[in-house]
């Protein structure tokens, strides 16, 4: 049965922003074969094409008002006129259902990010969309493309551990510590990211994430040794 099932689906989706309604691919879970997963949760699957990130966002064809389903069910009126004149406003009728590129798969991101910023969602949701784009560009070996949007993850998980109200168990405060260390680690910053790797094991008994402590462990130990290395060698 599943050899002739196709592995996408269409999704029925209700703009938020202009209430059309519209479909959006989405990949069935039982042909999600991811191979492996790294240290900040890039994972390389078994079929490049079938790849869950390719159609994380959803973009309204009519208006152009992109989101992922991390984003807020309503739209401040503050904001709503600042959509309208920066996006829809702007917009030519552009439908990206189907079979998704990679390279096109960005531009839903970097639509879905310029939403985010003009809604003013919180800042782990914007985290996300920029790590998330980082993966992209790793798929695509954009290394400049790739740092340049860590930065900007990093910049928002720090920003989400301070004002945020993270209590969904799939990004816990221990998570974004995690990330965070995880992050600066991998753009050379040892000290910043042995820093946040100790919050998390100092945090343990206050929230409940065994997974992510271990890594953190780690991540701490490797980055030690790391700069042990780094010091020899210079």
């Amino acid at each position: 049965m599943t050899m002739d099932m196709s592995p996408t689906f269409e999704r029925h989706i209700q703009c938020a922003y202009c209430k059309y309604h519209y479909t959006t691919t989405k990949v069935r879970s039982r042909f999600i074969r991811p191979v492996s997963t790294d240290t900040l949760f890039f994972t390389v699957y078994e079929q490049a094409e079938i790849n869950p990130i390719l159609y994380h966002v959803h973009v309204c064809p009519a208006c152009g008002y992109a989101a992922n389903d991390q984003f807020s069910k309503t739209i401040p009126s503050h904001t709503r006129k600042t959509i309208e004149h920066n996006i829809t406003n702007k917009w030519t009728n552009q439908d990206y259902s189907g079979k998704r590129s990679y390279e096109v798969a960005i531009r839903t991101f970097k639509l879905c990010i310029v939403t985010a910023l003009l809604k003013e969602e919180k800042p782990v949701v914007l985290a996300g969309l920029y790590l998330r784009t980082a993966w992209l560009y790793r798929y695509l070996e954009e290394p400049r493309q790739v740092e340049r949007f860590m930065r900007l993850a990093l910049n928002m998980y720090e920003k989400s551990y301070v004002v945020d109200d993270l209590n969904d168990p799939k990004m816990t405060p221990l998570k974004v510590l995690y990330l965070i260390g995880e992050i600066h680690r991998r753009l050379g910053h040892e000290k910043e990211a042995i820093k946040n790797f100790s919050k998390v094991i100092e945090k343990k008994k206050l929230f409940i994430d065994p997974k992510v402590v271990e890594m953190a462990r780690d991540q701490w130990q490797l980055t030690r040794r790391e700069m042990k290395k780094d010091f020899t060698v210079s």
